[in-house]
């Protein structure tokens, strides 16, 4: 499917659907895996990203080759509407319009912003800092008149309830729609009563919840969501860290006893197979025989 099909068909699944939940993939095969359970749209996270590319912490230490290779690589893995997390768009207006050109060329179907100084920080860290509004709104103007796909959502995210409290990043939130926005992302809200708020305040556009497990974010179930006004439910990194505890655990396993065969915390090798299709490639590979 051509990547303008698979971002119409999401627009209009965000606007005419019931809440959608969005797992985070930090690479080619966990969005694979995500394809495979059955959901609707992926995420790809800059935080897993540079947690699963680097070992590092969500403190901006990605770039925008790094995130556009990434979609790429997601893009040929699955026929998902990618979301793509661009942090803060990596410098000014200017360098907005670079990024938008880029990963829609890259094959994301929707395109996150967020409104923090550089070097960004994850969201339900401290101390984050955020630029003027003059200067955030400059790149959400920007963003919508650079993508070339008129179904390429842009999400419009602000930190700024970590920062100057819940009104103000309604506020943001509000101009963020003026601007053109299709989405906006109010992080980190604190409450059940903050998270009410939010889907009220900015009536009409739809509204993504981010829900860290571990985070500050209370955790609730999709329909509560859904009934509160949410038209995304992400969960970016769950399965990073499951992961993590997977490979915790089968690692630890074979330290302690020096072996591991089928019967151990592991996929099986013709599950590992399948997830990377080596079907479709054997095929393949019979028909160019020669």
């Amino acid at each position: 499917m051509m990547n303008h099909e698979i971002n119409r068909a999401f627009k209009n699944r965000i606007l005419t659907g019931g809440p959608l939940l969005m797992p985070g993939a930090a690479n080619a095969l966990a969005a694979r895996i995500t394809e495979d359970l059955g959901f609707e749209a992926v995420y790809l996270s800059g935080a897993g990203l540079t947690n699963t590319f680097l070992a590092m912490p969500d403190m901006g230490f990605v770039g925008l080759s790094d995130i556009a290779q990434h979609t790429a690589t997601i893009r040929d893995a699955t026929e998902l509407p990618i979301v793509v997390d661009a942090d803060n768009g990596f410098g000014n207006a200017l360098n907005v319009c670079h990024t938008i050109r880029t990963l829609e060329r890259a094959g994301a179907s929707a395109v996150q912003l967020e409104d923090q100084t550089t070097p960004k920080r994850c969201g339900h860290f401290s101390d984050q800092q955020v630029v003027p509004l003059k200067e955030a709104r400059s790149r959400i103007r920007a963003a919508v008149d650079t993508r070339q796909d008129e179904h390429t959502l842009i999400v419009a995210r602000t930190d700024a309830r970590a920062t100057d409290g819940l009104t103000e990043a309604l506020e943001r939130a509000s101009a963020f729609i003026e601007d053109g926005a299709d989405i906006t992302f109010v992080e980190a809200p604190l409450s059940i009563e903050e998270m009410c708020k939010i889907p009220v305040a900015l009536n009409g556009t739809p509204q993504l919840v981010n829900l860290v497990v571990g985070g500050k974010t209370p955790i609730l179930a999709l329909d509560e969501l859904g009934e509160m006004g949410f038209s995304l439910v992400l969960y970016a990194n769950v399965a990073l860290q499951a992961a993590v505890h997977g490979m915790q655990i089968a690692l630890g396993q074979l330290k302690e006893t020096g072996k591991m065969d089928q019967d151990g915390p592991l996929a099986s090798f013709l599950e590992r197979q399948r997830m990377v299709r080596k079907d479709h490639f054997d095929k393949l590979e019979q028909r160019y025989a020669f």
